[in-house]
């Protein structure tokens, strides 16, 4: 088991499979856009998500679906920044920050984020929100991004480079290599075939330190179930939870809580005794 510090906290890794809950705060997200973008309403959903079982939120105020619109950092701080308080004010759960700009990342983190969830892995930004996870000494998970789905060789080799640069980054500002949590970036400029890879040899990143998994009812669980439409895609995401876990994953980030809460009590029962 590794314990990895938060604040006040400590958060364990390995000892049992973590589960994020996603709360989009946003009017377009591929899955549940609107439905939580006002104060109320997310946090009813937070509320649920951790009568569920949820161990950490994760809170995002910009869509980065394919074909998303980039917000402004103002905009997306206003959208983030009075739920983070909020939820302060009235629950003890880590919450995670998912943005790749330094400025949101900062105002959130001053609001009660306890961990940057990066899309761009330290990458977008010419060192800006390393100095800022450095400044803060926050836990940072690292997502595996690219702008098309064009791999030049092996693609877990490929994500190995990208995370290598990750961590050239890191070492360079000084953050420290076992506070960093690996994100393999399921749909983020990778096809369905390409998905399907990834998750099968997820054992092979999981080698190199604690991995999330984003796969919730991403596109490529949609096609395996004969293009089911997002909402059909529960039984499917459950599936890549088990197989995540069979793997070696630390973390599942997912939309449905209690199925997923429930697969990985099952999971860890057999792979992680």
């Amino acid at each position: 088991m590794k314990k990895m510090k938060i604040k006040d906290r400590e958060l364990k890794l390995g000892d049992r499979t973590l589960v994020m809950g996603i709360l989009n705060v946003t009017p377009d997200s591929f899955s549940d856009g609107g439905k939580y973008n006002n104060l109320d309403a997310a946090i009813k959903q937070v509320e649920k998500l951790i009568s569920e079982g949820a161990d950490i939120i994760d809170i995002g105020g910009e869509s980065t679906r394919p074909g998303h619109i980039q917000i402004s950092s103002e905009e997306e701080i206003k959208r983030v920044v009075p739920i983070i308080k909020k939820i302060k004010e009235n629950f003890n759960i880590p919450i995670s920050i998912d943005t790749y700009k330094h400025d949101v990342a900062r105002e959130a983190i001053l609001a009660g984020a306890d961990i940057v969830n990066d899309i761009w892995g330290l990458q977008y930004d010419n060192g800006e929100m390393a100095k800022l996870i450095k400044d803060f000494d926050l836990p940072l998970i690292a997502m595996h991004n690219q702008s098309d789905e064009n791999y030049s060789k092996d693609i877990i080799l490929t994500l190995k480079d990208f995370f290598d640069k990750t961590y050239k980054i890191a070492k360079k500002y000084g953050i420290d290599k076992n506070k960093i949590i690996l994100d393999p970036g399921l749909g983020f400029g990778k096809n369905a075939e390409q998905n399907i890879e990834i998750m099968s040899r997820l054992d092979e990143l999981c080698a190199l330190g604690p991995v999330l998994l984003g796969a919730s009812k991403k596109r490529f669980i949609g096609k395996l179930l004969n293009d089911l439409p997002f909402d059909e895609r529960v039984e499917g995401t459950i599936a890549t939870t088990v197989i995540g876990i069979q793997k070696g994953v630390s973390i599942v980030r997912v939309h449905n809580v209690l199925e997923n809460k429930r697969a990985c009590l099952v999971a860890d029962g057999i792979y992680k005794k």
